[in-house]
This record gives C-alpha cells, structure tokens and sequence, in this order.
C-alpha cells in the first residue's frame, strides 16, 4: 500500500494544483500539471480536467524545484519549500497529503509549494536551504527563510506562522480593513 500512494505522488508531481478563484500566473507554469488531490485515483481525475479546461488551472501550484529561480517569486508569492531525499519518504508524502487537504489556506495566504525530492538535484533551492533528509521551509515574498523544520506540519500550524509576518498582517489590513469578511 506504501508504495503506491509514493508511486502515485511521484506521478503527480512535480505539480498540484487544487481549484481556488482568482487564478494568478506563476513563474515556470509551463511546466504545472492540475491534480485534486494526493490521493491514488487523482492521477484519472486529473486526466479528465485537463481535458474539460483549456486555460492554466487556478488555485495552489506546487512546482518541482528544477529549473525554479527563487527569485522569480520575490514580491509576488511566498514559498513553502518541501524537501526530501526520495520521494517516498513518510515525512514527505504526510507533508504532501496534508497540503493537498487544505490547500485553499495556503492559496490565500500567496503561497506556491516548490518540492525537491533528489538528494542529488542542484536546485538553486537545495543550494539555498542544504536540507539533510526532510525539511520543510518557509520563505516569506521578500526572500527571506522565515521558518524551517525538520518534520512535517499541519497546513494550521503553517497558516498561524505565516499569518504573524509582518508583510502578511499588512496584507490582511489592506484586503479586509475592518476586520471582517
């Protein structure tokens, strides 16, 4: 049973995306592919979406780290960064599943998921954070890591840290200026 959920999160990565409104372009978005959810049957209801929607999907985008420049997010998105040395790695398919569950929260909060599970990969990402094993890495828009752990969290855990960024709290103020929804 292990194995095939790993097999079908290699299958559906390096990208997923879950439906959201207001869809923002991302650096790299050639190379996204749309995904409910890291589940074993996601992999056909991909399929069938791809085929029902012509323009880029909305939503959350988790990006494989290769080929990504960090710097092409400054100021626009804030990067969650889920690292590992396989792909099947318990931390790193818990991490994923629970990202999938919740991935509205991130979306509003401007977040894209950029994953790098090669130990062997150069990525301008592993460069940056040098994980060993699993690490999970928050890096606000103005390029600075603000948070890195060792183990997974939950997407209420991640949401509670980035909602105390200064840049973050500012934003809330200019979306909802009266507090409310």
């Amino acid at each position: 049973m292990r194995h095939s959920l790993a097999a079908s999160i290699i299958a559906i990565l390096p990208v997923l995306a879950v439906t959201a409104p207001a869809a923002r372009t991302l650096p790299g978005e050639d190379a996204l592919i749309l995904a409910a959810e890291v589940l074993p049957d996601a992999a056909a209801e991909v399929a069938e979406g791809e085929a029902d929607e012509a323009e880029t999907p909305e939503g959350l985008r988790i990006i494989d780290a290769a080929g990504v420049e960090i710097e092409d997010f400054i100021w626009e998105w804030r990067i969650l960064a889920v690292m590992a040395d396989t792909p099947s790695d318990p931390a790193f398919i818990r991490q994923m599943r629970d990202i999938a569950e919740r991935a509205d929260d991130l979306y509003e909060r401007d977040v894209v998921v950029i994953t790098d599970t090669d130990r062997n990969s150069d990525s301008a990402l592993r460069r940056m954070l040098r994980p060993r094993g699993f690490m999970l890495a928050i890096i606000d828009k103005d390029g600075e890591v603000k948070q890195r752990r060792p183990a997974p969290r939950s997407v209420r855990e991640l949401n509670a840290v980035i909602d105390r960024f200064p840049l973050r709290r500012q934003e809330m103020m200019e979306r909802r200026p009266s507090g409310r929804d």
